[in-house]
């Protein structure tokens, strides 16, 4: 049986990261490539870098039992206290959440989002927020099985 550990993203886990990002951008050109470049990704490597190192934006890898990366939860730490018009609060929000899809279906973005929770909890958190395309409606489903709900709409009109 696969067990599965999650961990603060290393340097040498770049190139995995990489590839999820590839894997994440496809899904997102696929449903709005009028958005979205197929075969790109949304950070730069020597961006994933500095992110990597930041820890206002922890990545957090899910790896196998062979110390793969089979999925990733990017998040940043958001602060509100300053805000005139918010209550003074710290936001942790998934700028960005992959699994491989060769591992998807093994509860390792269950794993991942829970290990964000405790952390946002253990940090100080008010609460955890993300942002799902309505083009990929399986992402949506997801989050809320999870126990989210929607606190907001973006809305358009593409002209």
């Amino acid at each position: 049986m696969t067990t599965q550990t999650i961990r603060r993203a290393q340097a040498t886990d770049a190139d995995a990261i990489m590839r999820l990002l590839h894997q994440v951008n496809d899904v997102h050109a696929h449903g709005r490539p009028d958005l979205f470049i197929e075969g790109k990704t949304k950070y730069t490597t020597d961006e994933l870098a500095h992110i990597i190192a930041d820890d206002a934006r922890p990545i957090f890898v899910a790896t196998d039992d062979d110390d793969t990366v089979v999925g990733y939860a990017f998040c940043v730490d958001e602060d509100h206290t300053d805000a005139n018009n918010l209550q003074p609060i710290r936001t942790l929000y998934i700028d960005d959440i992959c699994v491989d899809e060769a591992a998807r279906g093994k509860h390792v973005g269950t794993a991942l989002y829970e290990h964000v929770l405790d952390h946002a909890r253990a940090h100080g958190h008010h609460n955890v927020t993300l942002n799902a395309w309505a083009a990929n409606p399986a992402a949506v489903t997801f989050y809320e099985h999870l126990g989210m709900s929607v606190y907001k709409y973006g809305m358009e009109q593409i002209l």
